[in-house]
């Protein structure tokens, strides 16, 4: 994970800030550690790839911009793409500013080996594209359309490094690194602590930055 503070963190912070207020999204500056949780999709659309970011953008216990940068992924790996768990298809969640939809909890509570604390959908409903045509390319089809709980979380792959997205992601926000996983959860908690259990997420595309 890449950590970065000062005028760089600042700069950051502006940026991402102007295009999620063009797109009518909140951008949370009141208080210390009250965190921006961003995912920015790649264009990418071939699946089975770590190559979307996160960033957590917050002011530091000093009133200073900090701003953390991880690796994840943003959609399903090939294993679901190819044998959806939903019969309307693999669930590939839409961009959007999903508010207070998130609160740590457990993921996968029933798989012992791989249950662990994640951001979890808990709060409310998501949008969700529905990739049924059993290839291994991404669709983001509109008449797909889907909202509901999916339970699409926000966790880790495996506690080293993931290669690949495999079967860690069926919609999930997944992190490629343990490391960076726990660094975030660091931050998410410290943010708990002060603001309470619920936090918001942004997905933004790569694209809205080019404008």
């Amino acid at each position: 994970m890449s950590i970065v503070k000062g005028l760089h963190a600042k700069l950051i912070a502006e940026q991402v800030k102007a295009v999620m207020n063009k797109k009518g999204y909140v951008f949370f500056e009141r208080g210390i550690f009250n965190v921006n949780i961003v995912g920015i999709r790649s264009k990418e659309k071939k699946s089975n790839k770590f190559d979307d970011t996160m960033l957590l953008i917050y002011k530091n216990k000093k009133r200073e911009w900090e701003v953390h940068s991880a690796v994840i992924t943003t959609d399903p790996g090939e294993k679901y793409l190819v044998h959806p768990m939903n019969k309307k298809g693999t669930a590939i969640l839409v961009p959007n500013q999903y508010r207070g939809v998130y609160k740590l909890d457990t993921h996968a509570r029933h798989n012992a080996k791989f249950a662990h604390e994640a951001l979890c959908q808990r709060g409310g409903k998501l949008k969700v594209w529905r990739d049924g045509n059993k290839d291994k390319v991404l669709d983001h089809d509109p008449e797909t359309l889907d909202e509901g709980w999916f339970g699409i979380n926000i966790h880790r792959s495996k506690l080293g490094t993931a290669e690949y997205v495999g079967s860690y992601s069926a919609g999930c926000q997944v992190f490629k690194n343990g490391t960076d996983y726990r660094l975030f959860l660091d931050v998410v908690k410290r943010s708990a602590s002060i603001h309470g259990n619920s936090f918001s997420y942004t997905l933004l595309e790569e694209k809205d930055f080019e404008d």
